[in-house]
C-alpha cells in the first residue's frame, strides 16, 4: 500500500487495490463467518457501551457498510433493532445464510432504501474514506434517515498529529492524480476538522470526539517500530491485547489511526 499526501485537501491517499464490492467480497471470504462472531458479548465491548450511553435499548439502528455483520450481531444481542446494509453482494449472501436471524440487506450507503427520519441511530465503521469522489452523498443520506434527536456514530482514518507532522516535513510523496492511481485507490486518511464541518453544515451537532488505535498509527507511520508493534497488535493473548490497549491509550492523542465522532441530529 503506497501513501501520498494531497496538499490541496490535507489528507493522505492510499493506493493499492481498488476498494470496490469485488475487493470486499474477496477480502471477507478469507474467513469463516463463525470465527468472526464473538461467542458472547463482553461487558467492556466498546461499541455496545458507546451506544448505550446515547440510545436506550429497543432503538432502531442502521449500520451502513456492515461487511460481515459482527456489529449488527452484537447490537441485536444487546436488545437493539438493527439493520445492516452492504454493497458486497457475495458477502451479504454468505452472512444471510450463516446468520439468518440478522437483518442484513444488499444496499448502497449513497442511496438508502429507507424513509426519512427512520432510525434513532446510525453506525458507520470506516466507510466514508473508501469513496474517491467524496462522501457527500453518504452523509446526506445519513442525515435524511436519522430522526431528529437521533445519533450518528462514525469512524474513519484521520490526519493524526503524527501524520500532520510527517506531512509538514514532506515525508510522504506528493499526490499525483494519474489514471492508474485513481484506478487503484483504496482509501483516504481524512481531515477530521473538514468532516466535522461538513456534518455540521447538515445540522448535526458534534457531541464527542475520540481518537482510537494509537498503536496502529505508530506501527504504520514509524518504520523502526513496525515489526515489534505488529506482533503486539496481532496478538490474541491477554497480555498482548492488554499491551495493545495500554500503548493506544498512551499514544491515541498523537498517533491515532482512526477517530470516532458522535453527533446528534438537531
Amino acid at each position: 500500500m503506497k501513501r501520498y499526501f494531497d496538499k490541496t485537501n490535507n489528507r493522505l491517499i492510499y493506493i493499492g487495490k481498488a476498494s470496490d464490492a469485488n475487493y470486499w467480497d474477496a477480502h471477507w471470504d478469507k474467513n469463516t463467518i463463525e470465527k468472526l462472531y464473538p461467542k458472547r458479548i463482553m461487558p467492556t465491548d466498546y461499541v455496545i457501551n458507546t451506544t448505550q450511553k446515547y440510545l436506550p435499548k429497543g432503538s432502531t439502528i442502521l449500520e451502513g457498510g456492515c461487511g460481515t455483520g459482527q456489529q449488527v450481531f452484537k447490537l441485536q444481542k444487546s436488545a437493539y433493532k438493527v439493520i445492516g446494509i452492504d454493497y458486497a453482494e457475495k458477502t451479504v449472501k454468505i452472512v444471510k445464510q450463516a446468520k439468518p436471524e440478522l437483518d442484513i440487506r444488499l444496499g448502497d450507503v449513497r442511496k438508502l432504501d429507507f424513509d426519512d427520519n427512520y432510525f434513532e441511530g446510525y453506525w458507520s465503521f470506516g466507510v466514508i474514506e473508501h469513496f474517491y469522489n467524496g462522501y457527500d452523498e453518504i452523509i446526506n443520506e445519513m442525515y435524511r434517515v436519522i430522526k431528529p434527536g437521533g445519533y450518528l456514530f462514525i469512524t474513519f482514518p484521520h490526519m493524526s498529529k503524527l501524520r500532520k507532522l510527517k506531512a509538514k516535513k514532506e515525508k510522504y510523496p506528493v499526490w499525483n492524480e494519474s489514471e492508474e492511481n485513481i484506478k487503484n485507490f483504496y482509501q483516504f486518511a481524512l481531515s477530521e476538522q473538514k468532516v466535522i464541518a461538513d456534518l455540521e453544515k447538515l445540522n448535526f451537532k458534534l457531541i464527542k470526539k475520540q481518537h482510537l488505535s494509537g498503536i496502529k498509527g505508530l506501527k504504520d507511520e514509524i518504520k523502526f517500530l513496525k515489526k515489534p508493534l505488529q506482533k503486539i497488535f496481532d496478538s490474541r493473548s491477554l497480555f498482548g491485547m492488554g499491551m495493545s490497549k495500554v500503548i493506544s491509550m498512551i499514544f491515541n492523542r498523537f498517533s491515532s489511526h482512526t477517530v470516532l465522532l458522535i453527533l446528534k441530529k438537531k
